[in-house]
């Protein structure tokens, strides 16, 4: 049967530009790609990733046909592990001969179309994540209780008034940061948290490069030093856009008087 290297390709393609964007480290996504096109037939396939860019050349096995390359740039990354998983084992699935490629193409195009979680279970997830850290920092129960409003709050300004901005990650996650900072004194202040250090803290962790630097260290460990210096870049100026956001609302507070 002849095999259709282009359509292999796009399948490969697109499951790697998935998972790249849902936060797969460079040796997963390249791993998976290569496996779609080998189950698929296609023994002559190369891949090369960055955070930014995934590139794939397949060769079919007549000497006649034409190498094909393909490359995508990647935009707008976001950490996703269920899809990660859910790609990986397609991949599998596929390379077992559980899957045909007719099957593969549709399941890739299902989990592109789905969104894993609602908008009221991340923002759950956000208030708990703020809280939890909160009191993992020695905060009291009102600490507790205010480091709950002020991530639900920041993830809902995050989500529905930041992100329309279409500004730049760095300044998004900076005006995020002295927001949340920002409401943590104010409620300190007004009485409902009893110390806004753990509060700030807890409800900063939202947008900590957790999955970023753990990624960034694997590339690296891997031997993709391009991919994980990049991370590891990016991880950097995550964490500076958090420090400088929570710094200026405390300066500011400070320099009007207030007590630090």
């Amino acid at each position: 049967m002849k095999i259709d290297e282009k359509r292999v390709l796009l399948l490969a393609l697109k499951a790697g530009e998935l998972m790249l964007k849902s936060g797969g480290e460079t040796a997963r996504v390249e791993d998976t790609a290569v496996r779609i096109c080998r189950a698929c037939g296609v023994e002559d396939a190369d891949v090369f990733v960055m955070p930014t860019g995934l590139f794939l050349t397949v060769n079919g096995s007549d000497d006649n046909t034409a190498v094909q390359s393909y490359i995508k740039r990647i935009r707008g990354a976001r950490t996703d592990l269920e899809r990660i998983s859910q790609l990986n084992s397609l991949s599998r699935r596929l390379e077992s001969g559980e899957l045909t490629l007719e099957t593969a193409e549709e399941l890739v195009a299902q989990i592109s179309r789905e969104e894993q979680f609602s908008f009221p279970i991340r923002l759950l997830g956000a208030m708990m994540i703020s809280s939890c850290f909160t009191l993992m920092f020695n905060g009291a129960l009102t600490d507790f209780i205010s480091s709950l409003i002020v991530g639900g709050l920041t993830y809902l300004l995050q989500m529905k008034l930041i992100a329309k901005l279409q500004l730049n990650w760095f300044i998004e996650t900076f005006l995020c940061c002295a927001s949340a900072t920002a409401m943590a004194i104010f409620l300190t202040h007004v009485g409902l948290g009893l110390n806004f250090d753990p509060i700030i803290i807890g409800s900063l962790m939202i947008f900590f490069p957790g999955v970023m630097i753990t990624n960034a260290v694997r590339d690296i460990l891997a031997g993709d030093t391009v991919s994980g210096v990049s991370r590891a870049a990016d991880a950097i100026l995550t964490a500076l856009s958090i420090a400088m956001g929570a710094a200026a609302i405390m300066a500011l507070y400070s320099g009007m008087g207030g007590v630090l």
